[in-house]
């Protein structure tokens, strides 16, 4: 007699056997984070992975935007096919793999979502403390002008000349011995970056010692 009950059984076992013997993977995932000066195509090229994989796999979806200090993790080898248990588990329970992937869509959606408003946030804090911090340099710089020379390229006192009334030591490393004003203003910006790193710097020891 036909046993029905005994070959869905045996059906159920071989789908099981398929599922569980088509699905395997061998990938190498790297972690990296953005550097000043990175782009994708860097990246791309230095772990030999294509720009299209890295954004998926990182929900990028403008590829010519990533920030300094961001985390990136990306697949630098192909993984198996996985299409034979997918099928398998399709075949067995459709509306089981449709929730599945709305489930998904929806968290990769979400995930997008995050990570865009991320790096918008994180674009917009780095050019605001960009745009702070050029803005504080520019006044020290000038305050520091207008203390040593009043902005006259021609001003003198002793050995010390110009904008910055730098010495001649100083202007033979740094320049500025001619009467251009960008001439010593680049000067006078070289010697501040040698001994005070930044102008805002330059400026506090001025106010504290009367000379930078």
């Amino acid at each position: 007699m036909f046993n029905i009950k005994k070959t869905l059984t045996i059906a159920a076992g071989v789908a099981g056997a398929l599922a569980f013997g088509g699905a395997h993977a061998s990938a190498d995932t790297t972690d990296y984070v953005v550097q000043s000066g990175d782009t994708l195509n860097k990246i791309s090229a230095k772990y030999n992975v294509s720009v299209d994989k890295i954004a998926a796999q990182n929900n990028i979806s403008n590829v010519n935007w990533i920030v300094t200090g961001q985390h990136l993790s990306f697949t630098t080898d192909d993984t198996t096919s996985t299409q034979t248990a997918s099928t398998t588990t399709a075949a067995a329970d459709t509306s089981s793999t449709t929730q599945a992937a709305s489930t998904t869509s929806s968290t990769d959606n979400t995930a997008s979502t995050s990570t865009q408003t991320a790096s918008t946030t994180a674009a917009a804090t780095s050019s605001i403390t960009t745009s702070s911090s050029s803005s504080s340099e520019t006044a020290a710089l000038n305050a520091l002008i207008a203390r040593e020379s009043s902005g006259n390229v021609n001003a003198t006192n002793g050995q010390y000349y110009g904008l910055g009334q730098l010495s001649a030591q100083a202007r033979s490393i740094y320049g500025g011995n001619t009467a251009d004003y960008n001439d010593q203003l680049n000067a006078m910006k070289a010697y501040i970056a040698a001994h005070y790193g930044t102008a805002v710097n330059a400026l506090a020891h001025s106010n504290s010692t009367g000379w930078y």
